[in-house]
C-alpha cells in the first residue's frame, strides 16, 4: 500500500497545473503578508508616526504601556492620553472612527463620545463580566483576515489537485495494470489516502506561511489578548465572543483543516463520477462555492446549517459568530464531524464508483 500511495502522491504533485496552482497560492500568501506589514500605519499622538516596521514598533510600544487586564483606570488614562487637541477639526466625523494607532482606535470605538472625550461608560458597561486582557493584536487580526482569502483560494487549489484523481484515469491503461496487480479496492483506497495526505500537507504548509511570519513580525504577546478590544475596523461584524487571539487562531486553523477535509470528500465523489478532469474540476468548484451565493439571511434558521458547509469553514467568521452551545463550546466545532462525514461519504462512494468502472 505504501508503494501505491507514494505513486499516487507523485502523480498528484507532478501535474503542471497543480504545481502552478500551488506556487500561485504560496506567492499570494507571501504577498499578503508583505503588503499588510508595509501598509501598517501608526501615530503616537505626539510626534512619532510611521508605516511598516516603524508603525508596528509604535503600536507595540503603546500597547505595552497599557498591557494587562483592562480597568476603568486604564480607560481613563487612555482617553486622557489620546484626547484630540482642541485645535483639531473633525469636520463632523464621529471621533470613534478617528485612527491614530491601534490602542487609541480600540479605546475610542468603545469609550469615546462624538468629540473624542470619555462617554461615561465603564469596562463593565461595555464588556459585562468578561475579563479583557489588552495588548498589541492589530497585526494578528490583519493576518486572520488575510487567511480567509488565502485559504479560500487554497480550497480551489485542492480541488484542482484532486479533481483528476479518479477522472484522469478513465482514459489510460496504467490503472488497469495496477488494478490487475494490486486489486481494485487497494488502488481506490491508495488514491483516496494520497489525496487526503496531499490536501492536508499543502494546508499545513500554507498555514505555516501565515502563522510563523506573523509570529516574527508581531510577536507572541498579542496571542494572549482579547479580540474584543480591537481597532474600529474589526468590531462591526466580527466575532462577538471574548476569545484570545491565540484561541481565535486555533479555531481558524482547525476550520481551515476541516474545510480542506470536506472539500476533498466532495471532490473525490465528483472525480469518480466524471469522465474528464476538467468536468470534475468545474463541478467540484461550483459545488464548493455555490452555498456562499445563496440568498439566505443570517437571521434565518437555515443559515446555521449552511455555515457548516466547507466554504464557510475557511471564511470562519460567520460560523464562529453563531452563539455558543452547551458548556461554552462554540457551535463551530460541529464542523469537525460534518467534515468527517463529507470525507467518509466521498471516499466510500468514489471508491465504489471507481471499482465498478474498472470491472467494465
Amino acid at each position: 500500500m505504501k508503494t501505491l500511495i507514494s505513486f499516487e502522491l507523485r502523480k498528484l504533485f507532478s501535474r503542471r497545473l497543480t504545481q502552478a496552482a500551488l506556487l500561485a497560492v504560496l506567492l499570494l500568501s507571501i504577498l499578503f503578508t508583505s503588503s499588510t506589514y508595509r501598509n501598517m500605519y501608526a501615530f503616537d499622538g505626539k510626534s512619532r508616526d510611521g508605516s511598516g516596521r516603524e508603525a508596528v514598533e509604535i503600536d507595540r510600544s503603546i500597547a505595552e504601556k497599557y498591557a494587562g487586564i483592562l480597568t476603568d483606570e486604564k480607560v481613563q488614562q487612555m482617553m486622557s492620553d489620546f484626547a484630540p487637541e482642541s485645535s483639531l477639526d473633525l469636520h463632523g466625523m464621529n471621533a470613534a472612527y478617528l485612527y491614530h494607532n491601534a490602542t487609541q482606535s480600540a479605546a475610542f470605538r468603545r469609550f469615546s463620545d462624538l468629540n473624542g472625550r470619555w462617554n461615561g461608560l465603564t469596562v463593565s458597561d461595555v464588556f459585562g463580566d468578561e475579563v479583557i486582557r489588552i495588548g498589541y493584536i492589530n497585526g494578528w487580526l490583519e493576518t486572520s483576515q488575510n487567511m480567509t482569502v488565502i485559504f479560500l483560494v487554497l480550497s480551489l487549489v485542492i480541488i484542482t489537485m484532486i479533481a483528476p484523481v479518479f477522472s484522469g484515469e478513465y482514459s489510460g491503461v496504467d490503472q488497469i495494470l495496477l488494478t490487475t496487480r494490486y486489486g481494485r479496492t487497494r488502488c481506490a483506497a491508495a488514491k483516496v489516502l494520497a489525496g487526503i495526505l496531499a490536501a492536508l500537507s499543502v494546508t499545513a504548509v500554507v498555514s505555516a506561511t501565515q502563522f510563523f511570519p506573523a509570529l516574527l513580525l508581531y510577536g507572541s504577546d498579542g496571542l494572549r489578548c482579547s479580540i474584543l478590544f480591537a481597532p474600529a475596523g474589526f468590531l462591526d461584524g466580527f466575532i462577538p465572543f471574548n476569545l484570545t487571539c491565540g484561541t481565535l487562531f486555533a479555531y481558524q486553523i482547525l476550520l481551515i483543516f476541516t474545510g480542506a477535509v470536506s472539500v476533498s470528500g466532495i471532490t473525490f465523489l465528483v472525480s469518480a463520477a466524471s469522465k474528464s478532469p476538467m468536468t470534475a474540476l468545474a463541478v467540484s468548484a461550483a459545488a464548493y462555492l455555490l452555498p456562499a451565493l445563496l440568498p439566505v439571511s443570517e437571521t434565518s434558521s437555515l443559515f446555521r446549517y449552511l455555515t457548516l458547509l466547507p466554504v464557510y469553514h475557511v471564511q470562519f467568521v460567520s460560523l464562529m459568530s453563531i452563539e455558543q452551545i452547551s458548556g461554552g463550546i462554540l457551535y463551530a466545532l460541529w464542523a469537525v464531524p460534518v467534515s468527517l462525514t463529507f470525507l467518509g461519504i466521498g471516499s466510500l462512494a468514489s471508491s465504489r464508483i471507481y471499482a465498478k468502472h474498472q470491472v467494465k
